[in-house]
């Protein structure tokens, strides 16, 4: 049987969550379909040290402002889940778990989704299933012949479970910086990065990425000259654990290797670490398998967008990608805007308002 509804969203996270709370306010009829079998999205997932990088008030989803969480001025990632969790039952948003989407299909006038547990017909889509399933690791020579342990950061968890082996940490993020910051005091730490580490000063936060992130979008939309924002001026967040082990002298990048071993990793001029593990720290791409069948991807991997509405199929929108998809949209303050933008874009169409008359 397959159940209908004039909205449907894919991904129970914090784009997908943002996106029902405007379309609840709207009074349209939907469904969130979320892989997961709790709240909390991604979030659920991390490593246990992770904090945000904004303060509570500053890293909240529209409508609710997320608590602080005593004696700590960066919330830690379950005191996220939780307010996830709790931000889902207030508004009272209808998701359906466990179920992940396997396709979206064009079906006459409405688009079906099919999932795991039935299909759903909608007169709409939002995709808000974000980039943590789709964890990257580069190709590199001898990957496969290492017969050590190897983790990206979604499978990294603490410092405990490495404690006194040989650990190469490859990538020069934040969760890079942080995963290495995490590993300095209790493991022999191998950081390697393609470029020396960019940090930015130690005052600015999320706060001041989002104004950034926002004030670059302004510029863009305005065709001024793109200054890159606050990227410009680095792209590490110096939190203070990561601050701490800089300043002790523990976080000292290395040039990336060439090649793997079965138990090493070595550089071009035949430098050799010994490794008891390697951790790719080496970001993600976006989840969007289950928009195939719509034939929408550029030869660049991507969907072409205006904002958040799909260039091919105008019933399609995405949610909390990155900047393509909205300022700063994979972050929890920063994914409100385009949530609300989609949602009423949506309403407007369903509605049969043409766009100059809005």
């Amino acid at each position: 049987m397959t159940r209908r509804t004039d909205v449907v969203v894919i991904g129970g996270g914090q784009a997908g969550l943002a996106a029902g709370y405007h379309l609840r306010r709207l009074g349209l009829d939907f469904a969130i379909l979320d892989a997961q079998a709790e709240p909390g999205g991604a979030w659920q997932h991390a490593w246990d040290s992770l904090h945000l990088f904004s303060p509570a008030a500053y890293s909240s989803l529209p409508g609710r402002l997320m608590p602080p969480q005593p004696g700590e001025t960066y919330p830690d990632a379950a005191h996220v889940v939780a307010y996830l969790a709790d931000y889902e039952q207030r508004y009272e948003l209808p998701v359906h778990r466990s179920v992940r989407a396997t396709g979206v299909h064009r079906d006459g006038e409405l688009l079906r989704v099919e999932t795991d547990s039935g299909a759903w017909s909608s007169r709409a889509v939002i995709s808000a299933t974000g980039t943590w399933s789709r964890p990257f690791v580069p190709t590199i020579a001898g990957r496969t012949e290492f017969q050590g342990a190897q983790l990206h950061t979604v499978e990294y968890r603490n410092a405990s479970e490495l404690a006194g082996k040989k650990v190469v940490v490859v990538g020069g993020g934040n969760s890079g910086a942080q995963i290495a910051a995490d590993l300095a005091h209790d493991t022999d730490l191998t950081w390697a990065t393609l470029r020396e580490p960019r940090y930015l000063a130690d005052d600015i936060d999320g706060r001041a990425l989002f104004d950034h992130a926002t004030a670059r979008r302004r510029a863009l939309d305005e065709g001024r000259t793109d200054t890159r924002g606050v990227a410009s001026f680095g792209e590490i967040v110096a939190v203070p654990p990561v601050r701490e082990a800089r300043d002790s002298g523990l976080l000292k990048a290395q040039p990336m290797f060439t090649r793997l071993t079965r138990t090493a990793v070595t550089w071009a001029d035949d430098t050799t670490v010994e490794a008891d593990a390697i951790i790719w720290c080496t970001g993600f791409r976006p989840a969007l398998s289950h928009l195939a069948p719509l034939g929408l991807r550029s030869p660049r991997g991507r969907i072409p967008t205006i904002g958040t509405q799909a260039v091919g199929e105008p019933r399609l929108h995405l949610l909390g990608y990155g900047d393509w998809t909205g300022p700063a949209s994979a972050t929890l303050i920063g994914v409100g805007r385009p949530a609300r933008e989609a949602a009423h874009e949506i309403h407007h169409r369903l509605a049969g308002v043409p766009r100059h008359c809005r």
